[in-house]
């Protein structure tokens, strides 16, 4: 049957809950509506994610038809509809401690919720037109509010490899969610065959390898309730994930940047070059 697309996620807040969809369209920085809002500090304007406020996850962002309105929803609180402001005030914003430019503040209601929601002030911003920013790796890509590349990939295969190593050391299972991919692929061969892919189109876009994806203590966080439930999947990736050159960071799945634009959908095959460190994968041919 070969490689075909499973699942696709985009998240519309960055470190919110993520919207599940049968298509896609893939713009320069990922999925469309991918990482477009950010919730930030209301005093100096850096990011909010799980890392520090896993409360976020529980927090769930839906956008209206024609994207012109967004709803959050969390447990115990009255919902809050944003009207979306792509031209009101600019704020300052950054990502992990470096300036990103200037985002546009989404107002005073949504920014209250939030601060009510996770305990402490913050605000909701959207990227503003024309904001350039580029990601990293082998191909870097540019990227919207995603940690710095464009479009996270994961393979069944991958997360039925980890599950059966923590199974095997007693563990419960973990759900592909704590790894909040935007492609989730099924019918690769082997586990971590996608970091071997370098090139990919599905559908009509085109994507290329960036990076592994490092993981922080984002997977430890229960993606349905908001709190952490560690110590896997982190535990068991370090036993044979650990990645020397990132600092022995634990990797799992890859980032990747786009190379063009398209639509794709749940079901479409995934067609791939297979390369590593240049050469050819010996257990694919290259197609």
């Amino acid at each position: 049957m070969g490689i075909t697309v499973q699942k696709l996620t985009y998240y519309p807040v960055k470190g919110c809950a993520g919207t599940d969809v049968p298509s896609a369209v893939v713009g320069e920085t990922g999925l469309e509506h991918d990482r477009t809002f950010m919730v930030v500090d209301a005093v100096d304007g850096s990011f909010h994610s799980q890392r520090t406020q896993p409360a976020m996850a529980a927090v769930r962002p839906r956008l209206g038809e024609g994207g012109g309105t967004m709803r959050l929803r969390a447990d115990g609180i009255e919902d809050v509809v944003v009207d979306l402001d792509p031209e009101g005030e600019p704020r300052p914003v950054s990502l992990f401690g470096k300036p990103v430019g200037h985002a546009i503040d989404q107002g005073d209601a949504v920014a209250d919720w939030l601060s009510e929601v996770l305990g402490v002030k913050s605000r909701l911003v959207r990227v503003r037109d024309g904001f350039d920013r580029d990601g990293w790796g082998d191909t870097p890509g540019k990227v919207a509010f995603a940690d710095a590349h464009a479009v996270a990939v994961l393979s069944q295969a991958s997360l039925d490899g980890l599950n059966a190593r923590i199974e095997a050391a007693g563990g419960k299972p973990v759900p592909m969610d704590r790894f909040r991919p935007n492609i989730v692929l099924d019918g690769c061969a082997e586990p971590h065959d996608e970091d071997l892919m370098r090139r990919l189109e599905i559908g009509t876009a085109h994507l290329a390898h960036s990076v592994r994806a490092m993981r922080c203590s984002v997977p430890l966080v229960d993606q349905v309730t908001g709190r952490r439930a560690g110590p896997e999947p982190v535990r068991t990736l370090a036993t044979y994930r650990r990645e020397p050159v990132y600092d022995n960071k634990v990797s799992f799945g890859a980032k990747t940047a786009v190379l063009r634009g398209g639509t794709l959908a749940v079901g479409d095959t995934v067609r791939v070059e297979w390369y590593e460190n240049g050469a050819p994968d010996p257990r694919r041919p290259v197609s």
